[in-house]
């Protein structure tokens, strides 16, 4: 909230004024919390077509007399609504422990002493203590400075850092960008300086809260997948409402029993309802992105999940994702010589001057990652050597400016009459600074361009004794003192140890990698040969602005570096992607990402340096901002998409004898065969079947050499919805052949279900091994429990007389061994035809990847 009249003083706030001020404002947040409450989630539950039924069957059982049969139904339900809410209870627990985790931290000024609190809450009036390096936690105005520099990009885009000054309490509240404004913004970082500055917005009406309100306006459309899945069960319930209305009249116009005529609707709305499909697709997307989660990924949306087996092009930033965004030092040159480095290198006596006067030139606390190269190679190769210098002052800076990319540092050593002067910068600077002979300065340019095009960053070092006259006064610039050439460093962000792995893993599952970075075309074109991507072409960011659309997209299908990017050409390219038919996937971490990773079909944030308001846009965000872990969530989407279709192919197939055996009896003239009780047995077995076996069912071995599935690709198509219900129709003919026989045998009603319902179950078990993957080596402990469970149940609701009562069974010794044979059967028959459906599959499997290539 804005603060209209910020307070003059420079106290910071007490902790009561805090807490009120919280309490009016809220917390310093983009998107507040807003947990479902208990009754909601209830009434949630109780709306689904599922528990309708089963009240509707309980009421029935009622009016019949039957109470036994009643209670069990209606037990059912509150033990599903009981299991619902604890779920949904433990899951908002989750959420709100990361929210808390993820909150920056903020040094504020309170009960007149440093305080170290949560960016949360922040809140107006407060007084900020801003240091280098900080990230900033809320609008503010500044009441005090010393050269204080903040990157803007994430709000603006300008890639430069912007001068900050003092302002006067009266000031007006500005857009971000430019140099010399007095406000810093929620969400920048303080890359140079120190301040002190009071809050006057946070939350939602900060600048960055204001982006993140338009973001939110931009809805996302339904997904594909759950148009498919839509449609489907749209389908089926209407087939279904078709046969129920017509079984209900059937029934009671031969039996002449209208409540038993609406029990037997009710028992085929409960066989022929498709509420597995919304659920398979639920459990599967929230187990998906628990398992993502395990790889360093964060899903918040779930429907990325099923595009990233359709991904196509992904395009990925340089710094911090294929490598470790921090700075090493890998080459140095002095006197005509190269020297290059590795971790574990040692140090020649004759290049300890380059690295000392490099340190020198740097800050002592260095917070500029070059710097801390500098630094860390100094404390690996120069302790305890005379070139480092922990107890020299600096007594006068020389600063880098648009003219002279160069800095310089003053050094008063202990015991010295001279000061010592060390200079860094722009290798161009640094040769001018030291006015070479034109052939030297030749040699030193070809020696920089060298290590430019090996992707370093090249920095040269130089060095000049002050003499006592100049000590007295300062020379007024960089240019008035003499100062000898020392050599030059090559520094290198390191790529990360699994990025060329994970490319590799790309091109083979035919998904293109596009890497878009802000570095120099040389830079781009070294670490991505490096990387094994193509770098025979490099477009830059000027070159893109002068390509219209059309020349745009057939630049695409070139080139695959592109350098000098800034934020607000990534939506350009990603709408030139798409508009070449990819599907495509982005990772971006500033303000001005956002646009774009709203506009591609999977956006990826990073969750170490990215913003607020790129996670809000995302549909991934990488924890470690590493390439492999994206990559990694890639073969996962796709093993999701896999096991996902195979779920869907059994609860098709599992209903079809359900279905049958509850319309044969009626169809003949006999009693109703299947009551609810037998319906949600069978469902106590597809439940889990769908929700935890086949989720967790392993990759295939090739699944990272298939070419990516279509984006349009029907979840059935023809061949596979074909299988789905020829699997049916033989678990079907299995039922309905026991049925009959029993009947010519002379079986009374009970023994006949009894019969039926544990070839039923046989054949639940078989369509499990038969819609297993084919190519799948691992074990899947799941289906064991599943098999032995339903088998235990079987033998249980035929041995225990009240079970057997309510399930209608009848008590014979034979009913129930034949049962357990029935059942046991279900096992050995699917594993002797197991090799040769899978083979059948694995051929299908080929001559689907043919057509798709």
């Amino acid at each position: 909230m804005n603060l209209a009249q910020p307070d003059p003083s420079l106290g910071g706030l007490d902790t009561a004024e805090a807490q009120r001020r919280l309490r009016e404002t809220g917390h310093n947040e983009l998107s507040p919390p807003n947990p479902r409450r208990l009754r909601h989630i209830v009434l949630d539950v109780l709306k689904e077509p599922m528990f309708l039924l089963l009240i509707a069957a309980g009421v029935i059982y009622l009016l019949l007399g039957n109470a036994g049969d009643a209670l069990m139904l209606l037990g059912f339900v509150v033990i599903i609504i009981f299991l619902t809410v604890f779920q949904a209870q433990k899951s908002a627990r989750v959420l709100e422990a990361l929210r808390d985790l993820s909150s920056p931290r903020a040094r504020v000024v309170r009960d007149g002493k440093t305080q170290r609190i949560a960016g949360r809450e922040v809140v107006p009036g407060d007084l900020l203590l801003l240091g280098e390096g900080d990230r900033v936690a809320a609008d503010a105005l500044l009441l005090s400075c010393n050269d204080l520099y903040a990157d803007e990009s994430m709000l603006t885009g300008e890639s430069a850092p912007v001068r900050k000054i003092v302002g006067r309490d009266d000031a007006a509240m500005q857009q971000p960008g430019g140099d010399d404004q007095p406000f810093v913004y929620a969400g920048t970082v303080l890359v140079q300086g120190s301040g002190i500055a009071r809050v006057t917005a946070t939350g939602r009406a900060s600048a960055l809260g204001r982006i993140g309100r338009a973001l939110e306006q931009a809805q996302s459309g339904e997904s594909p997948l759950r148009r498919q899945t839509g449609l489907l069960v749209r389908r089926l319930a209407i087939i279904a409402a078709l046969l129920c209305v017509a079984l209900v009249l059937m029934y009671g116009y031969v039996h002449g029993h209208w409540l038993d005529a609406l029990l037997a609707g009710i028992s085929l709305a409960m066989s022929t309802l498709p509420e597995e499909f919304p659920v398979i697709l639920a459990v599967f997307m929230a187990l998906g992105a628990w398992r993502i989660s395990r790889h360093g990924v964060l899903t918040r949306r779930a429907d990325a999940i099923e595009t990233l087996g359709a991904t196509t092009v992904l395009c990925t930033d340089k710094t911090g994702t294929l490598t470790e965004n921090r700075m090493v030092i890998r080459s140095l040159y002095s006197a005509g010589s190269m020297l290059d480095i590795h971790d574990s290198s040692e140090l020649p006596e004759s290049w300890h001057e380059l690295v000392e006067f490099g340190i020198l030139a740097s800050e002592k606390e260095a917070y500029d990652p070059m710097e801390r190269a500098l630094h860390e190679l100094g404390r690996r190769t120069l302790s305890g050597s005379e070139h480092l210098h922990d107890d020299w002052q600096i007594v006068h800076e020389y600063s880098l400016s648009p003219e002279l990319l160069a800095m310089s540092h003053v050094w008063q050593g202990a015991g010295q009459s001279h000061h010592l002067v060390a200079a860094k910068g722009a290798p161009e600077a640094i040769v001018e600074l030291c006015h070479l002979p034109a052939a030297q300065a030749a040699e030193i340019e070809q020696a920089a361009a060298q290590l430019a095009d090996r992707g370093l960053r090249v920095l040269g070092v130089a060095r000049a004794n002050l003499s006592p006259a100049q000590s007295q006064q300062w020379p007024k610039q960089q240019h008035d003192i003499e100062f000898s050439f020392v050599g030059l460093l090559g520094l290198q962000d390191p790529l990360r140890p699994g990025a060329v792995d994970a490319i590799a893993q790309c091109h083979a599952a035919g998904i293109r990698v596009v890497m878009i970075t802000g570095d120099h075309p040389r830079t781009a074109q070294a670490i991505a040969r490096e990387l094994g991507l193509a770098a025979e072409q490099v477009l830059t960011g000027p070159e893109l602005d002068a390509l219209d659309d059309a020349k745009l997209r057939t630049r695409l299908c070139e080139v695959s570096v592109f350098a000098r990017i800034v934020p607000q050409q990534k939506l350009r390219l990603v709408e030139a992607f798409k508009a070449n038919g990819e599907v495509v996937a982005m990772t971006g971490d500033g303000v001005n990402d956002a646009p774009a990773l709203k506009a591609a079909h999977i956006g990826v944030a990073m969750g170490k340096r990215g913003t607020d308001v790129a996670r809000e846009a995302a549909s991934l965000v990488l924890l470690e901002d590493d390439f492999a872990s994206l990559v990694a969530t890639v073969r996962m989407g796709r093993r999701i998409y896999d096991n996902l279709r195979r779920a869907m192919s059994y609860a098709l197939a599992v209903h079809l004898p359900i279905v049958g055996m509850a319309l044969l009896p009626v169809l003949l003239g006999e009693p109703l065969l299947l009551l609810p009780a037998h319906i949600l047995f069978l469902q106590l077995i597809i439940d889990p079947a769908c929700s935890i076996f086949f989720e967790a069912e392993a990759a295939a071995q090739d699944l990272m050499q298939r070419p990516p599935r279509l984006a349009n690709e029907a979840l059935f198509g023809g061949r596979r919805l074909a299988a789905s219900l020829l699997q049916g129709a033989i678990a079907l003919i299995v039922a309905a052949t026991v049925y009959l026989w029993a009947r010519s045998a002379g079986h009374d009603e009970d023994t006949v279900r009894a019969l039926v319902f544990a070839a039923m179950v046989a054949g639940n078990i078989a369509l499990l091994f038969g819609n297993r993957n084919p190519q799948t080596v691992q074990g899947n402990p799941s289906l064991w429990w599943i098999v032995a469970g339903s088998l235990a149940g079987l033998a249980l609701v035929n041995s225990v007389p009240v079970l057997r009562q309510l399930f209608h069974f009848s008590g014979s010794l034979a009913v129930i061994t034949a049962s357990v044979l029935l059942a046991a059967a279900s096992v050995a028959l699917p594993v002797m035809t197991l090799q040769r459906t899978g083979s059948a599959n694995r051929a299908a499997s080929q001559e689907l990847g043919i057509l798709q290539k």
